[in-house]
């Protein structure tokens, strides 16, 4: 009989409503907390709080979208900024145009 190793994956599902700090967002995006700075100096991300910065609501689907641009096709910040805001853009008006019965445009 051979034995087999288990292994257990543990982790916390980060929901829109729960603010995170700078590390925290550097964490879960794994990247520098500078990154995360100049995503807030362009306007990509929002911070809430005068103490210490919080980021709450789409800041994690942000950054890491920022992330991704930045690795996979070489955008820089500004670019970043850019295609994040035009992409939402879309989203909402596919999601106008859907509201419509049968998809109307």
């Amino acid at each position: 009989m051979t034995m087999q190793s288990l292994s257990v994956t543990l982790g916390r599902i980060v929901e829109e409503e729960e603010a995170l700090n700078v590390d925290e967002l550097s964490r879960l995006c794994a990247v520098e907390q500078s990154f995360i700075l100049e995503l807030v100096q362009e306007g990509v991300l929002e911070s809430q709080g005068a103490a210490e910065s919080r980021f709450v609501g789409r800041s994690l689907r942000r950054a890491r979208l920022a992330v991704r641009l930045r690795r996979d096709l070489g955008i820089n910040v500004a670019g970043a900024a850019l295609a994040i805001e035009l992409l939402e853009r879309i989203e909402t008006l596919e999601r106008y145009q859907d509201s419509f019965p049968g998809g109307a445009r």
